[in-house]
């Protein structure tokens, strides 16, 4: 079965990232037509979201970031398969990287880097940074059940001279690569919901407490990597660029969670600014519930 779906996938992603931009963008637009208003796509858990998200909001508010948010939804499921085909040079002037220097230190240090953002913008494009740094690029991912896609998405977010690990094995990966003296730009989607735990840290993101993801903090403390929080932003449609701000450049000596801490509050103000960009279809409270009392 894994396979069947790999081969009614394969044609149709292969087509979309064949594709010129301009008919990519009416593609996306039917398709927003039709998970939103015939499909309802999980409109039950972003409207939850939502209103969590923001309670001081009416609901013509909610709905006006709700619809803007499916657009935006629909531009980036297309344009990550967009990028199978796309060109280097095409890549990098839809992707801009800012103030790059921010990463070129820890490199002229021989350092490596912990780079932490969020669901937020064009996240699967900034794959694309090992086009802009000396050291290698490397994206922590969840792998897909259907090893078939899984290994087409690898072959997709390679293309760009991204490196993938995945999350189950990313310890040891890096702690191998450290020590072998591969210098490396770590990628690291944090504003996950991890499953709670005994020892879970558990603080508020957008006025709700959530556990927070925390291993990004713990593996530059391990190996004493600096760390970066990437902003990312929608310049205009098929257009971003990402910026990036030093969290820690000594996170041995950093008070414990304060790099989390710092990461979670730049994220948020980022999801307030503009709450279109932010990926809302995801269950971000899911584990709200059982919070621990104060």
């Amino acid at each position: 079965m894994q396979r069947v779906v790999y081969l009614l996938a394969y044609p149709l992603i292969y087509i979309i990232a064949s594709i010129p931009f301009s008919v990519l963008y009416v593609f996306s637009d039917v398709l927003n037509f039709l998970i939103y208003n015939i499909l309802g796509y999980r409109k039950k858990i972003v409207r939850s979201n939502l209103r969590r998200a923001f309670p001081d909001k009416n609901e013509a508010e909610l709905k006006w970031i709700e619809k803007k948010f499916y657009r935006h939804f629909c531009d980036i499921t297309l344009e990550a398969f967009k990028s199978f085909k796309l060109s280097s040079e095409e890549m990098q002037k839809r992707m801009v990287f800012k103030n790059l220097d921010v990463l070129n230190q820890f490199e002229k240090e021989n350092r490596s880097v912990i780079m932490m953002c969020g669901h937020y913008a064009s996240w699967e494009w900034m794959l694309s940074i090992g086009y802009h740094t000396v050291s290698e690029g490397y994206g922590i991912y969840t792998p897909l059940m259907n090893k078939y896609l899984n290994d087409l998405v690898i072959k997709i977010r390679k293309k760009h001279r991204a490196n993938l690990i995945s999350r189950y094995e990313a310890i040891q990966n890096i702690k191998n690569l450290h020590h072998n003296g591969t210098l490396g730009v770590y990628g690291f989607l944090s504003d996950q919901s991890p499953r709670p735990k005994p020892k879970s840290y558990w603080r508020t993101f957008l006025g709700v407490k959530v556990p927070v993801f925390v291993g990004a903090e713990m593996i530059a403390r391990e190996f004493d990597f600096g760390v970066v929080y990437a902003k990312i932003n929608r310049v205009k449609r098929g257009y971003y660029e990402a910026s990036f701000e030093l969290i820690s450049d000594q996170p041995k000596k950093t008070e414990v969670n304060r790099i989390t801490d710092t990461f979670t509050e730049w994220l948020e103000q980022d999801v307030y600014c503009d709450p279109t960009q932010y990926l809302w279809t995801h269950r971000r409270f899911k584990h709200a519930h059982k919070a621990p009392k104060d």
